[in-house]
């Protein structure tokens, strides 16, 4: 059931547990695919309007402080500089100390006018209900490149507790992730087990510093999340 009302009624709400305002739909001649991200931390699936959204829902499913996220969250309507201006943000996410975050996703050279006065009226709002505002665009293609292949590990299936238990044990001292992983046995079965790992941050890697391979160093999580 849709409801309409002053911000002031609606900021409590738990949007990531409603369903989105709008429904994603393709179209022909669409520039972007359209294609659904499904969610790690919850098991449910998140709408997206590109790929670019989708590798953003992503890195918010890899995010520890994200606990839930939706898409599509709500309409704001506001009087802009033509008139009355409504704007669908891409995400709302549910963070672990149970704040907010709104997310727009747009990369610098596609902002257009009405695309800034929206994301300011955004802001402005998040910062009246207590919220975060996040506007995001292109993303580091080593760190994309290394969440996707992480990304595809991120399904509890991968989950091997006696595995996971003993590349815990190696990894307390960093060291080379391939050496490491054949530490605890074959690779083939090891791997899968050390990339879930590492996805649910039980591990670590500097994800950033070049594309994830076998003498990437890997370490013991500073904090279990």
């Amino acid at each position: 059931m849709r409801r309409r009302g002053a911000l002031t009624d609606c900021w409590t709400l738990r949007f990531e547990r409603l369903p989105p305002v709008r429904t994603v739909r393709s179209y022909p001649g669409q520039r972007s695919v359209t294609r659904d991200y499904w969610m790690a931390k919850t098991g449910g699936t998140v709408s997206c309007e590109s790929h670019l959204e989708r590798h953003h829902a992503m890195l918010l499913d890899f995010d520890p402080q994200v606990s839930d996220l939706v898409g599509q969250p709500f309409r704001l309507f506001w009087p802009g500089r033509r008139g009355g201006r409504g704007h669908v943000p891409d995400f709302f996410a549910r963070l672990g100390d149970g704040g907010g975050l709104v997310v727009d996703v747009r990369p610098d050279r596609a902002i257009e006018p009405d695309d800034a006065e929206a994301f300011a009226a955004t802001a402005r709002a998040c910062e009246l209900a207590g919220w975060s505002f996040r506007r995001v665009g292109l993303i580091d293609p080593v760190l994309l490149a290394n969440v996707k292949w992480l990304a595809g590990y991120r399904h509890p299936r991968n989950q091997q507790d006696a595995v996971a238990e003993k590349l815990e044990e190696v990894f307390a001292e960093p060291m080379p992730l391939l050496a490491g992983a054949e530490r605890v046995g074959d690779r083939l079965a090891v791997l899968p087990v050390l990339y879930h790992l590492l996805w649910r941050r039980l591990l670590e890697v500097d994800l950033a510093a070049g594309v994830l391979g076998p003498r990437s160093v890997v370490r013991q999580a500073v904090a279990v999340r």
